[in-house]
């Protein structure tokens, strides 16, 4: 049944790609990105498309701005090669987090980037764990969001949890905290935050009881500067916490990520997903990566073969299904 798919891998993850591949059962088909003498991006898909269903594979990951050209430049050459179907897979979609307008005179990131996508040529979108649920609304092709919930929740099922609680580290987060608490059976908190800048923010509280708990499961959509986790594992000491496990499905650990996690020695284990790929010098002894690569090819098959997929959403509401 997966004949007809060809899969395409931009320069960000194409590990990701090819254990997609491996999974469905097809090869990765080349392709080749060129730089002219005046820094512009040339993009050559080396595999017939014509009448495929084609799916190309693409984080928006550092260098941002350089991935999303290329995937900007992909999609336009499927769609001029006569693709059939064409799906941008993208496993982490940076510009999720511009999602409003919360100072005079700036961009909506996330809007502008999904316009971008589908002028470009996206007739459908594939991604993971978007940072705010109004993003879904910026796009005007249908959209299959996946959630890594079960899959983070799976490395914890075997242990004693007796002494432990999940926490959020706001309440923005708090509804997918729930879902992945109700797997463990186990109960939630919520920090209720402020955000002061990209990397500073204040925990002014903690929404919820922790009596009794002596270990907490912080789970969040993504690390990042680890701004909002170093603040929050502040608050929950002074709460009798003693242990922690991070959870979350886009380790990105920008900035000072490292050395903050690094310098934080009850933190017994950081747990991501292979939504985006980690360099060498950003790895830390406790770090544990879990891979989503088989869910977003049985999300790849149901699409090709027109099977719903929507259980495997993070919402009970069926976007795009």
């Amino acid at each position: 049944m997966t004949g007809d798919i060809t899969v395409f891998s931009g320069s960000a993850h194409p590990a990701f790609a090819k254990e997609m591949c491996q999974i469905l059962g097809i090869p990765l088909s080349p392709s080749r990105t060129t730089r002219f003498s005046n820094d512009c991006l040339q993009v050559q898909l080396r595999a017939n498309c014509r009448q495929r269903d084609v799916y190309l594979v693409q984080p928006l990951v550092e260098p941002v701005q350089e991935h999303l050209m290329e995937l900007l430049l992909m999609l336009d050459a499927a769609r001029g090669a006569s693709a059939a179907h064409i799906t941008a897979i993208i496993p982490h979609y940076s510009y999720a987090r511009s999602d409003k307008k919360d100072a005079p005179r700036i961009s909506i990131g996330g809007r502008l980037v999904a316009d971008m996508l589908a002028t470009a040529g996206a007739g459908r979108v594939l991604t993971m764990a978007l940072h705010a649920p109004q993003v879904h609304g910026f796009f005007s092709v249908p959209v299959d969001h996946l959630s890594a919930t079960a899959e983070l929740a799976e490395h914890f099922t075997a242990r004693d949890l007796t002494e432990s609680i999940v926490v959020s580290p706001d309440l923005g987060n708090a509804k997918v905290a729930t879902d992945f608490a109700r797997i463990l059976g186990l109960e939630v908190v919520a920090g209720s935050k402020k955000r002061i800048a990209d990397d500073k923010v204040i925990i002014e509280r903690i929404v919820g009881d922790l009596h009794g708990k002596k270990h907490a499961i912080v789970l969040d959509d993504e690390i990042a500067t680890a701004g909002s986790i170093v603040e929050l594992l502040s608050m929950l000491r002074a709460e009798g916490i003693e242990r922690f496990s991070l959870a979350c499905t886009h380790g990105l650990f920008t900035g000072p990520a490292i050395d903050r996690l690094r310098a934080e020695a009850d933190v017994e284990e950081i747990l991501i997903t292979n939504t985006v790929p980690l360099p060498v010098e950003k790895r830390l002894p406790q770090m544990e990566t879990r891979s989503v690569a088989p869910l977003f090819a049985e999300a790849v098959r149901r699409i090709h073969c027109g099977e719903s997929v929507s259980s495997l959403f993070s919402d009970e509401v069926t976007y795009g299904a």
